[in-house]
């Protein structure tokens, strides 16, 4: 009985002490319709709305939405690798953009509303890649998302954080108005859409 005990624990407690999880930024326009695409997404174990490429430290979203800051509305996401993998991440991020939009996503226009993916290292870098090659009906040569190493996320003010549940009705009409949905879907295609 005690060799079954050890045998236990050798098996589970080096899985307990370095499971590790992983971070991601990903820009896909308005930091609001995004956190929804992830935080249903099993594996995925946390998603917070914020701030990421710019030089400005700890910005405001007047300071961001007025476009100096050099920041992306982007969204932050923590995942366990065991349990949904980079590549699936970024299947979702895809569908879920207008990848030809150089000027902003959907009706939100301005640098700040650019899409981008925000690589951590070599390994992420050639994931978008293969990522990229595997879109299919679209043209991936005009893509205009940009691909980019990290550099900072700062958290956005507490009322940006989980919108989208906090305020049903409001983002609801926000994300019909902007066509969101209509838009995904002449890119993609009905079946595509999550």
């Amino acid at each position: 009985m005690r060799k079954i005990f050890i045998l236990i624990i050798f098996l589970f407690i080096p899985h307990i002490l370095f499971a590790t999880e992983k971070t991601t930024v990903f820009a896909g326009g308005c930091f609001w319709c995004m956190v929804g695409v992830y935080e249903s997404l099993p594996g995925v174990t946390k998603v917070v709305s914020g701030y990421s490429g710019g030089n400005t430290k700890n910005p405001t979203y007047e300071q961001v939405t007025y476009g100096n800051t050099g920041h992306l509305e982007a969204v932050q996401i923590t995942y366990d690798p065991d349990k949904v993998s980079y590549l699936t991440l970024l299947q979702n991020y895809w569908k879920n953009i207008d990848p030809y939009d150089d000027r902003g996503q959907f009706c939100d226009k301005g640098n700040n509303y650019l899409s981008a993916i925000f690589y951590n290292d070599f390994e992420e870098k050639k994931i978008i890649e293969l990522s990229i090659t595997e879109l299919k009906n679209i043209n991936t040569s005009n893509i205009k998302t940009k691909i980019l190493p990290y550099k900072n996320f700062y958290v956005a003010e507490e009322y940006h954080q989980n919108f989208h549940t906090k305020n049903p009705e409001h983002y609801s009409a926000y994300a019909y108005q902007c066509g969101r949905a209509k838009k995904l879907q002449s890119i993609w295609g009905a079946n595509n859409i999550k």
